[in-house]
């Protein structure tokens, strides 16, 4: 097969949230989604784009342009994962494939998933879901935990907040869980929209109607992407405000506790 290249837009280190363990969270460019929340609106083109940065030097600040994404091939990738491999032995952890959407980035994640299978290297891919049938039935068995995003349970309301519906979500989900793979429901809670009562005891029919999922993990809404927004010279669609209601969030956590798996906050 010849190698890929693809578009990464961020490498990091030492990441805690993106799946057990420590692991190197690999952030590529694109995705299929248009969520009015987006926490990473760099990541949405499939284009390299500039973003503006500010440094302070001394009493100075400097302003400049920064270009978000570079072309790596998988072994490029790899070499940068080899680097943590006795992190991963100490702390269960490996390799998480983010974005953006990584399955838009098929052909490359693929090549660097079948390397990563080779060095022994656990996988996660954080996914939308929104990607073809039979890409997902082939990055399952080189795949060791899928971070599934369950946004909006009813479609046309996904459509509307998203830009797409979620009938290949939920068929992409259902298969998953009938071949067994590992996988962490992740429910990003934004206020009158995915944290109402309708849509989440939605998800939590499902969740009972196709079981095993190993986990879930709420992720409430926060403002990070604002400055992001600026820096990249676009309005910002949703510009809700301040920490998440923690009464609020102890209910939902409740309202998941008969599904008899862990019910986390974050990743």
């Amino acid at each position: 097969m010849i190698a890929t290249k693809g578009l990464v837009f961020d490498i990091r280190h030492f990441s805690v949230h993106d799946g057990p363990g420590i692991r190197t969270a690999v952030f590529l460019k694109g995705c299929p989604l248009r969520c009015m929340w987006c926490h990473n609106p760099e990541s949405q083109s499939l284009l390299p784009e500039n973003m503006k940065r500010s440094r302070k030097v001394g009493e100075k600040s400097f302003d400049f342009d920064e270009m978000v994404g570079r072309e790596m091939t998988p072994n490029e990738v790899v070499a940068e994962l080899q680097k943590d491999i006795p992190i991963y032995d100490e702390s269960g952890g490996g390799a998480t494939f983010s974005g953006g959407e990584p399955m838009i980035q098929f052909d490359f994640l693929y090549q660097v998933l079948e390397e990563c299978r080779r060095m022994e290297i656990k996988t996660a891919i954080d996914t939308c879901g929104h990607a073809p049938l039979e890409q997902f039935r082939a990055v399952e068995p080189l795949t060791n935990l899928f971070l599934y995003d369950l946004k909006l349970i009813d479609s046309t309301q996904h459509k509307e907040f998203t830009g797409v519906d979620n009938s290949l979500i939920l068929q992409n989900l259902e298969m998953l869980l009938s071949r067994k793979a590992r996988i962490h429901i992740r429910i990003p809670l934004i206020p009158g929209i995915t944290d109402t009562d309708e849509n989440l005891l939605g998800i939590k029919d499902f969740l009972l109607s196709y079981s095993g999922a190993e986990r879930i993990d709420l992720l409430p809404y926060h403002d990070i992407a604002r400055s992001k927004y600026v820096r990249l010279g676009r309005d910002n669609p949703f510009k809700l405000s301040g920490a998440y209601d923690s009464q609020k969030l102890s209910r939902i956590q409740d309202l998941f506790i008969n599904l008899n798996i862990p019910v986390t906050v974050g990743g």
